[in-house]
């Protein structure tokens, strides 16, 4: 996998703005610790699905996830509206961990797309816009495969994941030690979806 320097700090679409999270915003961090204190978020996240139950969490993940591990195009972005900064949620365009017997677990090598938003925005066709701004960064960067991994029951993600045109290859346990229903994407199949709507 070889990547060319690229500015992804701030990804446009036609209806978003994807840019980094601030920890020392207190919006930012109200709105994180919002949306991953609920359980309809939350459920489908994790190995042991839990939610966030204080502020100094919300802190914390926001100082994370300002300065994401690998630099470009890799990121964990706020999903806001273009219009007036509306928070929608997370878009994460990350290094994935393969399963295996210790912990911390050890990067797979692989690259996941994926996106964690408010239950305020399901429904627009955020997560599919948002989602494929990040892939079309990261392969402009010289990604050539992307997967992404979801809960077994999470069909909404699973439906996102069909929008952007990624291949459904079935139950694995190659990541995160847990059994996900697994997608890829790979760069010369790759093709931004619309924006027409009625998606997470």
């Amino acid at each position: 996998m070889s990547l060319h320097p690229a500015d992804a700090a701030v990804l446009r679409t036609g209806r978003l703005l994807l840019r980094r999270w601030d920890p020392a915003d207190p919006a930012d961090v109200d709105f994180l610790f919002d949306t991953y204190s609920r359980w309809d978020v939350q459920r489908f996240i994790g190995r042991v699905p839990r939610v966030m139950e204080d502020r100094d969490e919300a802190i914390a993940r926001a100082e994370t996830w300002a300065s994401p591990v690998g630099g470009a195009p890799f990121g964990v972005w706020a999903a806001t509206l273009a219009s007036d900064g509306a928070r929608l949620g997370s878009v994460l365009l990350k290094s994935i961990p393969a399963s295996g017997p210790t912990e911390p677990l050890e990067p797979s090598g692989d690259v996941e797309i994926g996106w964690h938003l408010h239950p305020d925005a399901w429904g627009h066709g955020y997560a599919t816009e948002g989602a494929s701004a990040a892939l079309a960064a990261g392969f402009a960067s010289g990604l050539d495969r992307v997967v992404a991994v979801t809960h077994p029951d999470n069909v909404a993600s699973q439906a996102v994941c069909r929008r952007l045109g990624m291949t459904a290859l079935g139950l694995s346990d190659a990541y995160y030690n847990a059994t996900c229903a697994l997608f890829e994407l790979e760069a010369a199949t790759f093709e931004r979806p619309g924006t027409s709507g009625n998606a997470e």
